[in-house]
């Protein structure tokens, strides 16, 4: 009796936590966004200019501003000046690991074609007997995998 009570209990929190952290970081994103109007000043924030509150205004203004900036960014112009800012950041102690990290991390997730972390593995690492999952990033070039049969 008390395995199949812990057996469905299981079975419904294999259900529910992954709704429930689902819901969680939606509602902590469109939050975030919403925020990002705090950063406007007090007589530009949408309140004050239509007099009311709407609803969802951060996120639409956010999207757009993303939207915008990679559309800037995209062109020649765009890109020389990211590549001077990153120079910049890179000189920046703190800030540099963090910036370089992620901007590194996203590349890979967004690659053209698509081929980032497009299989998962089970590797043996960090010694023998202990098992770590992976993503596979690329492909293995040609040398290493003829070294390795």
């Amino acid at each position: 009796m008390m395995s199949l009570l812990r057996r469905y209990f299981l079975s419904g929190l294999l259900v529910w936590v992954p709704i429930w952290v689902t819901v969680l970081v939606i509602m902590f994103l469109v939050d975030i966004l919403n925020n990002s109007l705090v950063l406007l000043p007090k007589k530009y924030q949408p309140d004050a200019l239509f007099g009311f509150h709407i609803p969802g205004m951060g996120v639409i203004i956010t999207l757009v501003v993303i939207f915008v900036t990679g559309a800037i960014v995209a062109n020649f112009v765009g890109r020389n000046f990211m590549a001077f800012c990153d120079k910049i950041i890179a000189r920046v102690p703190l800030v540099s690991p963090v910036y370089s990290g992620v901007k590194q991390v996203l590349q890979t997730l967004f690659a053209p074609g698509g081929q980032s972390f497009r299989k998962v593995l089970l590797i043996e690492y960090p010694k023998p007997g202990v098992w770590t999952i992976a993503f596979q990033t690329g492909d293995t070039p040609k040398e290493i995998e003829k070294a390795l049969n």
